[in-house]
């Protein structure tokens, strides 16, 4: 079958989709949208900027101002352009996935092209945050096109890409190390060979400045938008204070609203940390294969980060489709997709009798929330394990590290 022919049934297909009267309950569930990512309030910081109030002085808008203004010139948002919108959205999203299959495995064209598209586009975790409209499908194809640039040595337009995204969602300040190291080495697959690389030093400062100088560009872009500061505090320093506590998959929400205000700080400054030390570990471990560093860090972000939405992990179980040599080596992958599943589960379930039938309380949904957890940091470990396992090669005696 022709990828152009299979690439826009599928695309024909998700857009289908998108206008089924489904969004407008999507919009308000906690596991598709965020404080951050949430469609309704960006609407509401729309509104408030197209009529001369700051959107940011009340305490509820926590998006970019960049949002504020493509979305009120350039992409106004209705009932008949958000479906295109957030289908296109998704396409590129699909487009860059197959571009970084094939920069990796060293070819123009290959059989997995139509899979690869048809798993982004159609994975549950991916495809209802982007039916509920948030902005995580952004966030989503930012990320996917930095590691397909970067992949293809397109070194300027990875680093403004990869700027947009941290610009967007702070967090993701756990790839950029990672897409640097790509941009000087190679995509194409060494975890069955490790090797210990040489970096050039002077170039990677080079590439961070110019990563550097994107960022500012688009902070004072954004600070003649708002007319000020003021959107600091409610973008990225949101994600390190954590002000607003409404129930997400995440793992944070819950225990800062049982957190003494006493021992606030020191909590928040413990979780954000938390974050950072994973960086170094994966990017000098798999320093050989940048992409698959980059592919590990994507799944920290999704189990640890601070205003989770579905969209977070599923970006990294998708990102598994690139890597099909570490599907023999995974040790649990049968428990690990139950646990999954019995969370995918637990999640709508215990959030519906919580906030709707008012049956539950927070300690339910909580407890899915845990479970959740569990599943994405077992999926994550295991994707560690495969890859480090594949560098040991089967011989009669036993395992020899082929690992120079």
């Amino acid at each position: 079958m022709d990828i152009n022919f299979a690439f826009g049934g599928l695309v024909a297909a998700r857009l289908l989709l998108s206008f089924v009267p489904l969004p407008d309950q999507l919009k308000y569930d906690h596991l598709l949208s965020s404080p951050l990512t949430s469609n309704l309030r960006l609407h509401e910081g729309i509104y408030l900027f197209k009529n001369g109030v700051d959107p940011y002085s009340g305490g509820v808008f926590y998006q970019s101002p960049l949002y504020l203004s493509i979305f009120s010139t350039l992409l106004p948002l209705n009932r008949v352009s958000s479906p295109i919108i957030w289908t296109l959205i998704d396409a590129v999203s699909a487009y860059a996935l197959v571009q970084t299959w094939r920069a990796r495995s060293g070819v123009g064209k290959s059989n997995r092209d139509a899979l690869l598209a048809a798993v982004y586009l159609f994975n549950p975790y991916l495809f209802l945050p982007s039916l509920a409209f948030s902005t995580s499908s952004i966030s989503n194809m930012l990320h996917l096109l930095s590691i397909m640039f970067a992949a293809r040595r397109k070194t300027s337009p990875a680093l403004f890409c990869l700027a947009a995204l941290v610009h967007v969602s702070l967090s993701s300040t756990l790839l950029v190390l990672p897409v640097i190291i790509l941009l000087l080495g190679q995509p194409k697959s060494s975890l069955a060979n490790p090797k210990p690389i040489s970096i050039d030093f002077e170039k990677g400062r080079m590439i961070g400045l110019e990563f550097l100088a994107h960022f500012a560009v688009l902070t004072l872009t954004s600070t003649f938008i708002s007319g000020g500061f003021q959107w600091l505090w409610q973008t990225w320093f949101v994600e390190l204070s954590l002000p607003d506590l409404t129930p997400n998959p995440g793992l944070w929400w819950y225990f800062f609203t049982e957190m003494f205000d006493h021992f606030r700080p020191f909590f928040l400054v413990a979780f954000s940390v938390h974050l950072l030390i994973y960086i170094a570990p994966v990017c000098i471990k798999f320093q050989y294969d940048p992409l698959y560093a980059a592919f590990i860090l994507t799944g920290v972000l999704g189990t640890v980060k601070a205003y989770p939405t579905l969209s977070d992990p599923g970006l990294f179980f998708t990102m598994i489709s690139l890597f099909p040599e570490i599907l023999p080596y995974l040790r649990y992958p049968i428990v690990t997709s139950l646990i999954h599943l019995h969370a995918s589960l637990l999640l709508p379930l215990f959030n519906h009798l919580w906030l709707s039938q008012g049956t539950g309380n927070a300690n339910f949904f909580y407890a899915s929330t845990l479970v959740f957890g569990v599943a994405n940091g077992a999926a994550l470990m295991d994707c560690v394990w495969a890859g480090l396992r594949i560098a040991l090669g089967e011989t009669k005696e036993g395992y020899e590290v082929v690992q120079q």
